[in-house]
């Protein structure tokens, strides 16, 4: 197949238009295949599905690394980093004018009747995707095993998400390589946590490990930036396991934000195109205005840059070292598992009452059932929250009888 010359006008060009009309992380990455490999033909199949298996071996969000390895595979540094910016930035400028609009409204009285019904329905959306990956990922007993014991861990104990994730890795090279390298690295990774907790048992898992700070002060610039930098670095599992890291740490962790305004912070990102991590871009708004914004949504795609426009050479070295697949099949199930344990934080808050546990049951059903997107569902929520909430549905039910 004769590949095409392409211009870094053209990269641009090309990604900004994915980035402000695709929605769906899986969905992205098929769109990004149709729009870059077949139709445009910038680089071959098997090229597509090597760079497709390398952004699945990392941290971070698949579908932005697959936008700047595309960049990357036909204009090199500059390529990347323009593939990569234009994918992201639509998101942003939607989800900031999102957020500034939340700020202003929210409190009146129609957004919290839209966001009444929009809450379940993000939340349905979210648990057949979780159901989705792990139908997909977790296969094998030992590795239900893995996602049942992190999804307890999350919900019954203190433990961060990244040891937790990282001590899944190890099992999983016990289990898939070699049961002496993965129980040795499982001891160390665990020793220095045994020793601090038998020395000082009164006290909570170490500062440095999985908290900047102190669980009741409010973030500044600096603080914000590396605690999402923090999340895009260590992060396995794409999009909705940091997710799922944020949610852990951001409303149970550092109460930066209440349960509600999580779920209303990932309906906002349910309306927005590109990457559902411009969740991020939300959360800074929420406290600290625009700066925040930008700083949390540069920060959790910056290693993204960082890992995939340096790093890839050696990557793509590594893509066949067998301790390192291993590692992967130990994290992905445990990433099901802390997915699960978000959900089920979430559901009682965005479904408190009959009407809106049913809604988030048939938006359930409609998505198993059909092959339809989520912003029909966001919408129709929205609507029938305002119904729900006018005092419409009273009305029809007074009608019926």
């Amino acid at each position: 197949m004769q590949l095409r010359t392409v211009g870094l006008a053209e990269i641009t060009r090309v990604f900004l238009k994915i980035g402000a009309m695709s929605y769906g992380g899986p969905a992205i990455m098929g769109i990004m295949q149709a729009e870059v490999q077949e139709r445009r033909q910038w680089i071959a199949k098997q090229d597509f599905v090597e760079g497709l298996a390398l952004v699945n071996m990392l941290p971070g969000p698949g579908a932005t690394q697959l936008g700047i390895f595309l960049g990357h595979a036909k204009r090199g540094l500059w390529g990347g980093i323009l593939a990569g910016t234009a994918f992201i930035l639509p998101a942003f400028l939607i989800m900031l004018a999102l957020s500034a609009a939340y700020e202003a409204f929210g409190a009146f009285a129609v957004a919290r009747h839209a966001f009444y019904g929009i809450g379940p329905v993000v939340v349905g959306v979210f648990a057949v995707a979780v159901y989705r990956l792990g139908r997909g990922t977790m296969t094998l007993r030992s590795q239900v095993a893995i996602g049942v014991a992190v999804l307890l861990l999350t919900l019954l104990s203190s433990i961060g998400l990244t040891i937790t994730l990282l001590a899944a890795g190890c099992v999983g090279v016990a289990l898939f390589h070699s049961r002496r390298t993965g129980l040795i690295a499982l001891g160390v990774l665990a020793a220095p946590f045994t020793g601090y907790a038998l020395a000082a048992p009164e006290l909570a898992m170490p500062a440095w490990f999985d908290a900047p700070m102190q669980q009741s002060d409010l973030p500044d610039l600096s603080s914000l930036g590396l605690f999402f930098f923090k999340v895009g670095a260590l992060t396995f599992g794409g999009g909705l396991s940091m997710l799922a890291f944020i949610q852990e740490q951001v409303v149970n962790q550092f109460h930066w934000l209440t349960p509600q305004e999580f779920v209303d912070g990932l309906a906002l990102g349910q309306l927005t195109p590109g990457p559902v991590l411009m969740l991020a871009a939300f959360v800074g708004y929420k406290l600290a205005g625009v700066a925040g914004a930008a700083v949390a949504a540069g920060a959790i795609f910056l290693p993204s840059f960082v890992m995939m426009l340096s790093v890839l050479p050696l990557l793509q070295r590594m893509n066949d070292l067998q301790w390192l697949r291993a590692f992967m099949r130990g994290v992905a199930p445990a990433v099901i598992g802390a997915l699960g344990a978000s959900l089920a934080q979430m559901a009682p808050q965005a479904a408190p009452d009959p009407f809106t546990a049913c809604l988030l049951i048939l938006t359930v059903g409609v998505l198993l059932l059909r092959n339809i997107g989520p912003l029909p569902l966001v919408f129709g929520g929205a609507v029938l929250g305002l119904i729900a909430k006018a005092g419409l549905w009273e009305r029809v039910e007074r009608f019926a009888r």
